[in-house]
């Protein structure tokens, strides 16, 4: 049918009603026959591209930290649906007394077709749904805040088109490279045949391994006319890591020394440099969330 969605009305904050700024854009009829705030958009597009996420991180960069308005739009979104907000226990390390707890924001399986069809993100941006692996969720949350910092930095030089890839979608596509490989020469060395799929995707060959980063970010860069030849705009990416305390020194090394841009908080930082004594070089690299 021609015209807007039906929105609600009864019941909203009357600023929420009021709001040009954030008016709802229409959702087509055929997904779920609602409409959104720019904000709600927003949230569905960044909880689908990075899986999950802190609402305290939601409310700090969609939201301006108006955490009552990000209230209401999840209460919203949860009513609908779309999105799944859950309450997890922060990683322990060792440590003891009381156990902190996290709320973080999934989608749903409905949330992610909405999402696709409402973000505006490019088609090949693959989009997630559903909490997996609960013990990691904290880490996982993390990267968001990695992305956001990263981000900045890219934009700064001229970057534009973020796009991002998971490990869950770099693994896939690596396995899948391996196995394609072994299949059709199944004499093969398998470290040559790593080897060859890590030059494939741009990626570190360390201590016998592909090092697979945390999230890659892609993004095109304006041609630089004393070095470009073609007109337009240039691909590169950016791989990013988030260590936490629990990495091994073994892990840690090979994660410093794959060249990824690495980050961790102030307490994981301090715990791994105590677990490193002896290579206190491999810290200095290291950025805080």
């Amino acid at each position: 049918p021609d015209g807007p969605c039906k929105t609600r009305q009864r019941g909203i904050p009357r600023d929420r009603q009021m709001d040009q700024r954030s008016r709802r854009q229409a959702i087509p009829q055929e997904v779920v026959g609602l409409s959104l705030r720019d904000e709600e958009r927003k949230v569905l597009a960044e909880v689908g591209r990075f899986r999950v996420i802190t609402t305290r991180d939601l409310a700090e960069t969609v939201y301006d930290n108006r955490h009552s308005r990000m209230e209401r739009d999840l209460a919203f979104l949860r009513e609908k649906g779309l999105v799944q907000v859950d309450a997890v226990n922060a990683r322990r390390d060792g440590r003891g007394g009381r156990v902190d707890r996290i709320e973080v924001v999934t989608l749903t399986r409905a949330g992610r077709d909405v999402a696709r069809q409402t973000s505006g993100l490019p088609q090949d941006q693959k989009l997630y749904s559903g909490l997996v692996k609960p013990r990691e969720v904290e880490h996982d949350a993390q990267i968001y805040r990695a992305y956001r910092k990263e981000a900045e930095r890219i934009e700064r030089k001229g970057g534009t088109n973020l796009l991002v890839q998971l490990d869950f979608e770099i693994k896939s596509q690596v396995q899948k490279a391996i196995h394609a490989e072994r299949k059709a020469a199944p004499e093969r060395d398998m470290a040559e045949v790593k080897q060859q799929v890590a030059r494939q995707f741009d990626l570190p060959y360390v201590h016998d391994g592909i090092q697979i980063p945390d999230a890659r970010i892609e993004y095109d860069l304006p041609r630089d006319p004393d070095r470009d030849v073609d007109q337009g705009t240039r691909t590169s990416h950016d791989d990013i890591e988030v260590l936490t305390a629990a990495y091994r020194p073994g892990h840690l090394r090979s994660k410093a020394q794959a060249g990824f841009h690495v980050y961790a908080s102030s307490s994981d930082r301090a715990t791994l440099t105590a677990k490193i004594e002896g290579d206190h070089h491999l810290m200095e690299n290291i950025l805080e969330l």
